[in-house]
């Protein structure tokens, strides 16, 4: 194991699930997605107006990913534009004839080197403690993803430097489908209830989680509900209580 110090999440989470995930089903989702909406329309005026508005849930998860090579690709695109990000890793993935490195293969390039492609110091080090999780086996390996519990994703990938909770929250909202993430710290989520609800600023990421306990357990639903909400604002569309 490391000797580096981890950074762990809080094991009381309340923004993801502890229990085991069930199946993946046909459309990749591990919940059935009429059900979502049924008791969404059900618990909330707010989310019945908006879902007319807004029309079909509409997310199909992604090929589950290998947390190894994701992690990586993210460290490399935080804060940066796409098109620079993708050069960036573009340059990375160069220097290992442009594939993925292995663990062992980032451990063995320096510091100045990694620089040497764009990364700056913070990255290159977050890249290589990537490597020294996925080196000691603190990763989940790509099979083992999508049997863990959300609370144990959010656990062990944010132990990685540089990996924080909105990355894994992503990862089992979009990748995963998984039914419950309420991803707190994202943006364009809580403005899109700011919008919805007339409200004059966004609720901080604390009240956010006590305004939408009604939302369980298919926060995942709402919370990509709310991104809609932003769209349908800019259209002129969006219906207000």
């Amino acid at each position: 194991m490391s000797e580096a110090p981890l950074r762990r999440a809080k094991v009381t989470d309340v923004e993801v699930s502890a229990e085991k995930p069930a199946a993946r089903r046909v459309d990749g989702l591990t919940y059935d997605r009429a059900a979502a909406l049924r008791h969404l329309r059900k618990v909330s005026p707010a989310m019945r107006s908006l879902i007319e508005a807004a029309g079909p849930f509409t997310v199909q998860p992604e090929e589950d990913i290998d947390p190894f090579p994701y992690l990586l690709r993210s460290i490399v695109f935080q804060q940066l534009n796409g098109t620079a990000a993708g050069t960036i890793h573009g340059r990375l993935l160069g220097l290992y004839e442009h594939r993925v490195p292995t663990p062992e293969q980032l451990l063995a390039t320096d510091i100045d080197t990694l620089r040497s492609v764009g990364l700056s110091g913070n990255k290159a080090l977050a890249v290589l403690d990537l490597a020294e999780h996925a080196r000691a086996g603190e990763l989940p390996t790509h099979a083992e993803l999508p049997t863990l519990p959300d609370l144990e994703i959010v656990d062990r990938l944010t132990r990685v430097r540089g990996i924080g909770p909105w990355t894994v929250h992503m990862v089992l909202l979009f990748h995963l489908g998984r039914p419950d993430v309420l991803p707190t710290g994202d943006f364009g989520v809580r403005e899109g209830y700011r919008l919805l609800h007339g409200l004059e600023v966004q609720p901080t990421p604390t009240a956010f989680r006590e305004l939408t306990l009604d939302w369980r357990p298919y926060r995942s639903v709402a919370s990509w509900y709310m991104y809609r909400a932003v769209d349908v604002w800019r259209e002129g569309i969006l219906p207000t209580v």
